[in-house]
């Protein structure tokens, strides 16, 4: 008797421990991602000698947008064969075209609810140089561009919920250049900076798809500080500002009768002064009225 009594105890203790765990995975959101493809009109006026580039670039960049994905902590990532095989039937992969029937059915094959379609639709990288007559002197430039639209839908109606555009060009490249210290090759880049590129793309992606769907919101206030839900790897960094706003009642347009959200009042303003893995703490420096379960959108 004592040995059911213990392994009752042991089933009671073990089921308290991952109940929490379920309830938690379960309320995840289900994304499904497609395989990223350049447009048809890029891809065939792609030089021969860049096709491998951009190739590399874009296996680099699929797979770093799982893993920024994933990093932000709020989805799973399901059915992408079964994804591929819709998007191949529809001839999305290289067109970047979803509409309504297409999403729900992709969404219903993956048990998706949200889908991500990512297409690249520029892409140069060369370098120029001129000549000045009479000196005799020539100078050299280095022209890089690459350019990602990203569309999100609601798989399960197949409304589209938001399309953006996501770019990196001489500017951002020079950055991650200096800032990370790798070499680049003349009118191609490295492996290394391969990756470097399509993770600082694939982490703007993969930031922007939660904070459409999950905007980062208040979870804990105390005084002047408050804690919210984002941490390493979610688009905060130490030193961002953040206007608040307090969700009011939910807009119906009178006309279409669809839900355009709930409105927003902005109630504050807070500046992140710490970022730990799963949370930051930022420090208020407007407040009319915040409380926890506001909403934050970031100060451009």
């Amino acid at each position: 008797m004592k040995t059911i009594s213990h392994c009752k105890t042991g089933l009671v203790l073990l089921s308290a421990v991952l109940l929490p765990l379920i309830a938690s995975a379960q309320e995840k959101a289900t994304l499904a991602v497609s395989s990223i493809k350049p447009t048809p009109s890029l891809a065939e006026a792609t030089k021969p000698d860049k096709k491998i580039e951009l190739n590399r670039i874009i296996e680099s960049l699929d797979s770093q947008l799982i893993d920024r994905v994933n990093a932000t902590r709020k989805f799973d990532v399901v059915g992408r064969s079964d994804l591929n095989e819709v998007i191949k039937e529809q001839d999305l992969g290289a067109s970047g075209n979803v509409d309504a029937k297409t999403a729900a059915k992709a969404g219903k094959l993956t048990g998706a609810k949200y889908l991500l379609v990512a297409t690249v639709d520029d892409f140069q990288d060369y370098v120029e140089k001129a000549t000045f007559e009479g000196t005799g002197r020539s100078a050299t430039k280095r022209v890089f561009r690459f350019s990602i639209i990203g569309k999100i839908y609601d798989a399960t109606t197949g409304k589209l919920l938001e399309s953006a555009n996501f770019q990196t060009g001489n500017d951002a490249f020079k950055q991650i250049q200096e800032e990370r210290n790798y070499s680049v090759k003349d009118g191609e880049l490295s492996d290394e900076m391969m990756v470097a590129v399509s993770r600082t793309l694939a982490e703007k992606i993969a930031n922007r798809v939660a904070d459409v769907i999950f905007p980062a919101k208040i979870i804990a206030k105390r005084d002047n500080v408050v804690t919210i839900n984002r941490g390493e790897g979610a688009g905060v960094a130490v030193g961002d500002t953040f206007n608040v706003f307090a969700l009011g009642n939910e807009m119906i347009d009178p006309d279409t009768k669809e839900s355009l959200g709930r409105e927003e009042v902005k109630v504050g303003k807070v500046r992140i002064s710490e970022v730990t893995p799963k949370f930051s703490k930022a420090e208020t420096s407007e407040d009319t009225g915040i409380t926890t379960g506001a909403i934050l959108r970031k100060v451009q």
